[in-house]
């Protein structure tokens, strides 16, 4: 495999930021995936992160290098986020659950499959124009798509996440089989919230990931202004021409061995936050990230 790939969070006008991101790769599959954790509810940064781990900590155990079955994963990684965050909240006797959106994709044989399951979005986008892109799970949405007696709804409103006491509902799609230079954008809403569809899909198109997300992101906060929510996106150009030569930003899976897991997400095991190691700042986060990359590009130079 081959893809550029970059991924940027902002605090927004929030005091603190709720979404988490990242992305994992080995020599045959690539996995991204984005949490956004929901106000209104207790340790809605906590919840988002769970949510992200898990899913890449089921990723690292059974993409050796490639998912038996991508559908099948992305299923039961969400169900296994969702429990986990139930198994968090019970430990605790709280009163109410951390709570989360999540938006998974998995990339394998050419083809991209994605999960989701709330309001954080994928797009893909092909030339310019947006081929496909999830549906929130919002009653907004249930509302644009004319049923009947919904009438005036927020668009913040979701009727289903990971982390209430009822069984999340979520949308499986693909496989998509992809085509040199297809962009597939995951964002939470504090993007997609902003700016339209059109001027996401050609910012996408215009440019490379590397540039495209950080000005997406920029646009996004300006637009919003001191009400801006947390604005987070991981997004993919998929077989970059040139982009292995020019950049570090480039992945090529095909200079390392079978046995190599590289990833963005916070490494560790779940129990952190069980043994209640679940207050790390952003900064620190963001620190621990960076020294990842830096791990991801020594590892990928590195021949078989």
């Amino acid at each position: 495999m081959k893809f550029s790939v970059f991924q940027l969070s902002r605090r927004g006008g929030r005091q603190k930021n709720e979404d988490r991101m990242g992305y994992s790769y080995t020599r045959g599959s690539a996995l991204f995936v984005l949490a956004d954790g929901m106000g209104g509810h207790p340790k809605g940064e906590v919840a988002a992160q769970i949510a992200i781990q898990t899913v890449s900590s089921m990723f690292q155990r059974q993409a050796r290098p490639a998912l038996k079955n991508v559908p099948e994963f992305l299923s039961a990684a969400l169900l296994a986020a969702h429990h986990q965050l139930l198994r968090y909240s019970n430990e605790r006797a709280m009163l109410d659950t951390p709570r989360t959106t999540l938006v998974v994709a998995v990339v394998q044989d050419g083809c991209a499959h994605w999960i989701h399951c709330g309001d954080s979005r994928l797009y893909l986008v092909r030339g310019g124009e947006i081929l496909t892109r999830t549906r929130d799970h919002s009653y907004q949405e249930l509302r644009n798509a004319a049923v009947a007696g919904l009438g005036h709804v927020n668009r913040n409103v979701l009727f289903t996440c990971l982390g209430s006491p009822t069984k999340p509902l979520f949308d499986v799609a693909g496989p998509v089989l992809l085509e040199q230079g297809d962009r597939l954008l995951l964002c939470s809403d504090g993007l997609w919230g902003t700016l339209d569809d059109d001027t996401i899909a050609q910012e996408l198109d215009s440019n490379a990931v590397a540039q495209a997300v950080p000005k997406l992101v920029e646009d996004a906060l300006r637009k919003a202004g001191d009400r801006s929510d947390n604005v987070t996106v991981v997004a993919m150009e998929w077989e970059t021409p040139n982009a292995f030569a020019e950049s570090s930003l480039g992945v090529s899976t095909d200079d390392i061995n079978e046995e190599v897991f590289a990833s963005t997400i916070q490494a560790g095991s779940l129990e952190d936050f069980v043994d209640g190691q679940d207050d790390m700042d952003d900064e620190a986060i963001e620190r621990s990230i960076a020294e990842i990359n830096e791990a991801i590009k020594r590892t990928a130079a590195r021949k078989p």
